[in-house]
């Protein structure tokens, strides 16, 4: 059932116009630089689906609505849920990013500031980011366990990226806090690289050209909190990725995380589409 919704989810998406190409990157934890487009809407879907050692498979998924209200900020809302096999499907909280960039052109290398808010229970399965000392201990609870203890809190990142010769490379690093909790300050960080496999578009229009396709790599993980900082103790994942930017049509993206410690879990496979409308507004204006 869950399939089927999803790649309806894809039909509907297919049927809307207008439509803008959305060129995504294939990072599914690392910001880079770039903004939505200034009243263009995307809308994206993203899967998280694993096995913890001594756990049930689970599958977190993420629907993910991103408008650009100026050039410099681009504001996002995240609705997650999961469900959890030999157990239950739950809503896991929401999410409200904005991120904010500072300097409207190129530099050699080009920040971004990430403020969000979150109210999401210790049940989420999204693995949007990792910090502190997540543990896979966490991965074992079952759903009446984890969705009784939820958390607001206030999540800071500092976006750092960069191209250069096709190459774009992105760092962020995470700060995390959560406000009804006496907890300190917790800390992670992702880091990635990609590149489209071809710079330049070929004569003729395909679909399956190699322009059309990005490749990348990422690590992510948490770097514990204000009282212990450092990798102890932490989820550590590393990942390739390749993304599918679909000519007038969706993007879609897959990659295997592997955990790279005792404290993260084998495996962690993603998959994620998106589409991109533009200049909603215009629709509203049309219909007066």
């Amino acid at each position: 059932m869950r399939s089927s919704a999803r790649f309806l989810l894809c039909g509907i998406l297919l049927i809307f116009v207008p439509v803008c190409r959305a060129q995504e990157r294939p990072y599914f934890v690392t910001y880079s630089d770039d903004m939505e487009e200034p009243d263009n809407l995307e809308v994206e879907v993203k899967s998280a689906n694993g096995t913890p050692k001594y756990g049930n498979s689970f599958i977190g998924e993420t629907l993910e609505l991103e408008y650009g209200a100026r050039a410099w900020w681009t504001t996002e809302l995240y609705l997650s849920g999961q469900a959890t096999s030999n157990d239950s499907i739950i809503f896991t909280g929401w999410r409200w990013e904005n991120r904010f960039r500072p300097f409207p052109h190129q530099h050699f290398v080009n920040p971004v500031l990430y403020f969000e808010y979150e109210d999401v229970s210790l049940a989420d399965r999204s693995f949007l980011e990792v910090t502190g000392h997540s543990s896979i201990s966490d991965l074992r609870l079952s759903n009446d366990q984890a969705r009784s203890e939820v958390e607001h809190s206030l999540e800071l990142k500092l976006i750092l990226s960069r191209d250069a010769r096709g190459w774009n490379y992105s760092g962020n690093f995470i700060a995390e806090k959560a406000l009804n909790e006496s907890e300190p300050w917790e800390f992670g960080y992702a880091v990635g690289l990609s590149r489209p496999l071809a710079l330049a578009a070929s004569a003729r229009e395909c679909i399956f050209c190699r322009e059309n396709f990005s490749s990348g790599v990422e690590l992510y993980g948490g770097l514990g909190d204000l009282n212990s900082f450092g990798l102890k103790a932490t989820s550590q994942y590393l990942g390739p990725a390749l993304t599918f930017n679909l000519p007038r049509g969706p993007s879609m993206s897959f990659s295997p995380n592997f955990g790279l410690n005792a404290n993260s879990m084998g495996v962690l496979y993603r998959f994620r589409v998106s589409y991109e409308f533009s200049q909603i507004s215009s629709w509203f204006r049309r219909g007066r």
